[in-house]
């Protein structure tokens, strides 16, 4: 027997004030260990079916991160699918740790500002184009179409990046 409704000692227990006085009731204290947490009740294979792979994917390269913390490859590829998922924070850290690893990577300069121009820092987007650029990433007319880099169309320095030939 537990939960919210169920008096903290049952009819049945010896300590209940039932049988003694009523000086002697003790009351249980609730330790670090009966804190209770909402729980989902649905079966497990329900609760697991409801994660999306996108999910499970994270989660996972997350814990290959802390296995690997400089792995390349896991930061790519964790980069992509939280961007996916638009952990856009996340992408933004993810990515600046790629460009500390490998600062001359053109594509990871890019991907760089494809998720500050989504986290909403058009500045610091707009310098890591033009690092990237300076580096020889030179794909303009993807830049032009890239929803990625949406928030910054309207802008003199991203047009100005655009029409160089």
């Amino acid at each position: 027997m537990s939960g919210p409704d169920v008096p903290p000692f049952a009819s049945d227990d010896p300590n209940s004030g039932a049988a003694g006085s009523r000086d002697h009731q003790r009351t249980k204290r609730q330790s670090k260990t009966d804190v209770r947490l909402p729980v989902d009740r649905r079966p497990v294979g329900e609760w697991f079916g409801s994660l999306g792979q996108l999910d499970f994917d994270v989660d996972f390269f997350e814990k290959l991160l802390v296995q690997n913390g400089d792995s390349v490859e896991v930061l790519r590829v964790l980069g992509e699918l939280v961007s996916k998922k638009r952990f856009l924070q996340r992408a933004v850290e993810i990515d600046q740790r790629l460009v500390q690893l490998i600062p001359v990577d053109i594509l990871a300069r890019y991907n760089l500002a494809c998720s500050l121009a989504r986290f909403g820092c058009a500045d610091e987007a707009i310098e890591a184009l033009v690092i990237a650029i300076r580096l020889g990433y030179d794909d303009f007319a993807h830049m032009e179409v890239d929803p990625d880099l949406e928030s910054l169309r309207g802008r003199a320095d991203f047009l100005a990046l655009l029409d160089r030939d």
